[in-house]
């Protein structure tokens, strides 16, 4: 599934930052911070296409 895959994604492009940000770099802890709202909607979209797929199986 996109979303899924996107959300994936999205973690791993931020693990080095957070590691920065547990150094102390600031910076980096905003780029975190930023980060996680795109992994906050990317989760919902990804919550939304499965209630979306399951909705349609039950319907045939």
């Amino acid at each position: 599934m996109e979303s899924y895959d996107r959300l994936v994604r999205i973690v791993e492009e931020v693990a080095e930052e957070v590691r920065k940000a547990e150094g102390g770099n600031k910076a980096a802890g905003t780029r975190v911070r930023k980060a996680m709202q795109d992994v906050k909607k990317a989760a919902q979209e990804l919550r939304v296409g499965i209630l979306d797929a399951r909705g349609s199986d039950s319907s045939g």
